[in-house]
C-alpha cells in the first residue's frame, strides 16, 4: 500500500469517527443500560442480552461474530476479514459489570447513564464497557470508511470477569488455535493523569489466601477459662503480626527470592512521573505514607511485592461488653506479586511460615482462594511501538509508561496459553470510581481511545 493510498483511507476513518461520534455514544449508553450483573443469577436473561448486544454490532460492522456457549455466561468471538501476511491482533473485554443499586451511594440510576460535565455516569461506562466498545467503534471506522480493516484482529468480549472468569481458561484451551496472534490488546486500565495517557507495561500478580485458627470446641468464659486455654484470637493476631519486619518488608521466608530488582530505567520513569506524595496522603486522608523502606511509594504501590490483611473475624464485636474466648478466628489476606513469583509457591512459603510462628493450643487452617501471575511486557516490540504512536496521536500528548498495581489476571492466561504479550492501552482516570458508586468514563477519552484504536492498526500495518 503506498503511503498516499494509506493516508487517505486515514482520512477517511477519521471523518467518519467525527461523522458519528454523536451515534457511537448513544450505543454507548444503550450498552450500558443493560444490566449485565454476572454476579446475580437474576440479571442471567440481562447478561445474555449484553452478550448479543456485542455480537449483533461486530457483525453489523462486517466482522464476523457468534456466541460461544460455556458453562457460565457466553463469549462474543469474532474475526475481521484475513489478510494474509498482516500481523494479528486479539482484543480482549468484558461486558460483565459489578452489582450497583441507587442505595449503594449513586447520585443517580446506575444503569440510566447521565451525561454531567463531559462525563458519562454508569456502572460499567469505564469498567469495561466503555472502554472495550472503543475497540469496535474503531473496527466499525475501518470497515465502513477505510476498505476494511488494516490488520487482522480477533475480538474475545467474556461475560465472567467480574466472577473470576471460570470458564475462560477452558475457552483459551479450546479454541487456542483460533485465536492464534501476535499481540493482544485490553484497555481495562487508566490513563496516569487527565492530560496524561499512559501505555501500562506491567501489572501485579495476586495470591488471595485465608486462615481461620481454631481453638476450644466452643466459645468459653474468659474469666473462668482466661489464661488456661489459648484464645484463637491471640493466636491469630501473633501470626498477623509476624508477616512484616520493622522495615516494612515481607518476613515470610523465601517470599523475595523470585523477586527481580527494578532496573535503573524503569526507576528513572518512575522519579519523572508527576507526583507529589504529601497531595497524595491527603487526598487519601492519612498523616503519612508507609511501606517497604528503599522504595518510593510509587515503586511500592505499582512495582514492588506487597502482604496486606483484608478483614479479621472472630469473638464478639456488639455494643457493650461480652467476656468470652472465641472457639475460633480468622483473616483474609493477599500477597501482591511481581513477575516470576509464583502464587502457588507464595501460599506454600506461607504455610511454611505459619506453621513455624503458629502457637501452641491452637490448630489452623489455610484456605486458597484465588491468584494470578504478576506481569511485564516488553517495551521495545514494533507493538509497543505502533501503540505510543497511536495514543500520542489520539490523545496529542507522548504517553507515559507506567507498571500498576492491580491485577489483570487474562493477561497471564494469554501469555501462558497463546505465548504473546498484551498491550495495555487505558482510557480510562484513576477516580472514574469504577466497583463503586456513580462510576464515569470521559466521554472526550471515549472518543480519544477510539481513535487511538483505529490508529494502532494503521501504525502496526506499517
Amino acid at each position: 500500500m503506498s503511503s498516499k493510498t494509506a493516508d487517505s483511507q486515514w482520512s477517511s476513518v477519521n471523518q467518519f469517527l467525527s461523522e458519528n461520534a454523536a451515534r457511537f455514544e448513544e450505543q454507548l449508553k444503550a450498552l450500558i443500560r443493560i444490566p449485565s450483573v454476572s454476579a446475580q443469577p437474576a440479571h442471567n436473561a440481562d447478561t445474555r442480552k449484553a452478550a448479543e448486544f456485542v455480537c449483533n454490532d461486530l457483525n453489523g460492522s462486517g466482522i464476523s461474530a457468534k456466541l460461544v456457549e460455556t458453562a457460565g455466561h457466553p463469549i462474543v468471538l469474532g474475526r475481521s476479514p484475513r489478510l494474509e501476511g498482516q500481523p494479528t491482533v486479539l482484543v480482549y473485554g468484558h461486558y460483565d459489570v459489578q452489582p450497583a443499586e441507587k442505595s449503594d451511594g449513586w447520585d443517580t440510576e446506575p444503569f440510566e447513564p447521565v451525561e454531567k460535565g463531559g462525563n458519562l455516569y454508569a456502572r460499567g461506562a469505564t469498567d469495561d464497557k466503555g472502554q472495550f466498545f472503543t475497540h469496535l467503534k474503531a473496527a466499525e471506522a475501518w470497515m465502513k470508511a477505510g476498505g476494511g480493516l488494516p490488520v487482522n484482529v480477533i475480538y474475545v468480549i467474556e461475560g465472567e470477569e467480574e466472577v473470576g472468569g471460570a470458564n475462560l481458561e477452558k475457552f483459551f484451551a479450546d479454541y487456542a488455535s483460533e485465536l492464534a496472534c501476535d499481540y493482544a490488546v485490553i484497555s481495562d486500565t487508566s490513563q496516569w493523569a487527565p492530560g496524561v495517557p499512559a501505555v501500562t507495561y506491567g501489572l501485579r500478580g495476586l495470591c488471595y489466601l485465608e486462615i481461620v485458627v481454631h481453638g476450644p470446641k466452643t466459645d468459653l468464659h474468659s474469666g473462668m477459662f482466661g489464661g488456661a486455654v489459648a484464645n484463637p484470637l491471640n493466636a491469630l493476631c501473633r501470626i498477623i503480626s509476624s508477616l512484616h519486619d520493622a522495615s516494612g518488608r515481607v518476613a515470610v521466608e523465601g517470599f523475595y527470592d523470585a523477586v527481580t530488582p527494578l532496573a535503573d530505567w524503569e526507576r528513572a520513569e518512575f522519579a519523572k512521573l508527576p507526583f507529589v506524595e504529601s497531595e497524595f496522603a491527603s487526598r487519601l486522608g492519612v498523616s503519612a505514607l508507609s511501606g517497604e523502606a528503599g522504595y518510593t511509594t510509587l515503586e511500592r504501590k505499582s512495582a514492588r511485592p506487597t502482604c496486606d490483611v483484608h478483614g479479621l473475624w472472630g469473638g464478639y464485636s456488639g455494643p457493650g461488653p461480652k467476656t468470652v474466648l472465641p472457639a475460633q478466628a480468622g483473616a483474609k489476606l493477599s500477597f501482591r506479586l511481581v513477575p516470576n513469583q509464583s502464587n502457588k509457591e507464595i501460599a506454600n512459603l506461607f504455610r511454611q511460615h505459619v506453621a513455624k510462628v503458629c502457637p501452641v493450643g491452637v490448630t489452623y487452617e489455610i484456605i486458597e482462594h484465588h491468584g494470578a501471575p504478576g506481569v511485564v511486557v516488553q517495551t521495545d516490540t514494533a507493538g509497543m511501538a505502533a501503540a505510543r504512536r497511536a495514543v500520542a496521536l489520539a490523545f496529542e500528548s507522548e504517553p507515559v509508561l507506567v507498571r500498576e498495581g492491580g491485577s489483570i489476571p487474562v493477561v497471564g492466561l494469554i501469555k501462558d496459553q497463546l505465548k504473546v504479550d498484551t498491550l495495555l492501552l487505558g482510557w480510562g482516570q484513576n477516580d472514574d470510581n469504577l466497583h463503586g458508586p456513580n462510576e464515569k468514563f470521559s466521554l472526550s477519552d471515549f472518543h480519544k481511545g477510539i481513535r487511538a484504536g483505529a490508529r494502532f492498526m494503521a501504525e502496526l500495518a506499517e
